[in-house]
């Protein structure tokens, strides 16, 4: 079988065995051996799934994130470098920078019209909040920095500190870094010197970052398996029925922004079919539905978009080393749909002003959202902040959020290729590019 095709086989059977045993722990039906009842009733059967179990799809996650900062900053600069040397540059930042602010207006427009028009925070009885993970996601969003602060630390005072905090919100400011060291070695007057030595290095890096993860895909479908057995043990099928209006608002919303806006722009701008474009992406949105993580997914990415889309390489690896970050189509989406929610749960009135910037301050927190599981939660709880919502209400979505960041994972990565593709349209190859600029 395909790797595509045992993964969608994990998933599954992780997702129904998961949720089938949750659902029988709590109540075992009648018609089970005593012997299984009592089983499903021990203390040891939580601590397999959570715990033991768990190991493999953690080793799997950490195996990924712990190539993630190395393959960016080989990647990323690799990437400017090759752009600068075409001289192409300019034109690739100014597109990428276009088609995100239009993927990621339309995705949150999209969101804003399907939760007016279903209202599903309405009648919606107030769950209690999980108080541990609220007062965790209340911590983070009031560690946030100001505006000011925060355009301040795009440029890091110290790259290895913001590699090694990259996961902890200063992603950006590393990723800064990699871009001004690509531009400045694309116009450094040691052009030769930086050929043989440097260039030569960053892609040993890159190879020895991809060859790590090849060693992770070996055990992948056993990792999704695990991480999926996980999340629907934990919260089982019954926390659907009572989020089923808003869950499904947030997925109807991630469909109509894949189905139909990056659709069309496949076709118009990028030339290429949509169909045949997901269909060489699956093996990519499979990885990032299992990880819930752009990051993790990223190694895929890349692989696809050079061997299977076609995509410049130069180009896959700028657009989409930036995207991972930069272009969270999906988590801005969820962010507008999720703030609205809330309101409508808490029977705050929002005027058109104050949804006016829900949108805006969406875009630009999905811009600037790390690339890992939940880390829009914070975010989110400053937007319920500054509309005079109850920040509490996060506790609310808890239990479908692991599900939901599966799904917005899924369209954040899609949006990266499409935007690849876009941008890399008309780009000329590596071939032709080495032989202008001998």
């Amino acid at each position: 079988m395909k790797r595509a095709v045992w993964l969608i086989v994990a998933l599954v059977v992780g997702l129904v065995v998961g949720g089938v045993l949750h659902e029988w722990r709590l109540a075992p039906p009648e018609w089970l051996p005593s012997l299984v009842r009592k089983w499903l009733g021990s203390e040891w059967l939580p601590a397999l799934i959570l715990n033991w179990l768990n190991i493999v799809g953690q080793v799997f996650l950490n195996l990924i994130f712990m190539i993630v900062i190395p393959l960016i900053a080989s990647a990323l600069i690799l990437g400017v470098y090759e752009l600068g040397s075409a001289r192409g540059f300019g034109r690739a930042l100014g597109r990428t920078l276009l088609f995100t602010v239009i993927t990621s207006t339309a995705s949150v427009l999209i969101g804003v019209a399907i939760v007016n028009l279903v209202k599903p925070g309405v009648g919606v009885v107030e769950a209690s909040a999980v108080a541990a993970d609220v007062e965790r996601i209340r911590s983070q969003a009031s560690a946030a920095k100001p505006a000011h602060q925060a355009i301040i630390d795009l440029v890091p005072r110290n790259p290895v500190k913001a590699a090694a905090n990259a996961f902890d919100g200063e992603f950006i400011s590393f990723v800064v870094f990699c871009l001004l060291a690509g531009i400045a070695l694309s116009v450094s007057t040691a052009r030769d010197d930086a050929k043989r030595v440097l260039v030569p290095f960053l892609e040993q890096v890159m190879s020895i970052s991809l060859k790590i993860v090849g060693f992770a895909m070996a055990f992948a479908p056993l990792a999704v398996f695990t991480l999926v057995l996980h999340s629907a043990f934990k919260n089982g099928f019954g926390i659907f029925l009572s989020l089923a209006w808003y869950a499904g608002c947030v997925v109807a919303g991630l469909l109509l922004q894949h189905v139909v806006v990056y659709s069309i722009l496949l076709r118009t701008i990028g030339g290429r079919s949509p169909m045949k474009f997901y269909r060489d992406c699956r093996e990519v949105y499979i990885y990032a539905f299992s990880t819930s993580s752009s990051n993790a997914t990223l190694p895929k990415a890349l692989e696809t978009a050079e061997t299977r889309l076609g995509i410049p390489p130069r180009i896959a690896r700028f657009v989409l080393t930036v995207g991972a970050t930069a272009n969270q189509n999906g988590t801005a989406l969820f962010e507008g749909i999720t703030v609205l929610f809330l309101a409508q749960v808490y029977h705050v009135d929002l005027s058109i002003q104050q949804q006016l910037f829900v949108i805006v301050m969406s875009i630009i927190a999905g811009i600037g959202t790390a690339g890992v599981p939940g880390g829009s939660l914070p975010l989110i709880m400053i937007l319920l902040l500054q509309v005079g919502v109850p920040p509490e209400g996060i506790g609310l979505i808890l239990g479908v959020d692991r599900f939901l960041d599966m799904c917005r994972t899924v369209t954040n990565v899609a949006g990266d290729l499409v935007i690849a593709a876009l941008v890399g349209r008309g780009e000329p190859d590596n071939a032709e590019v080495a032989g202008r600029n001998p």
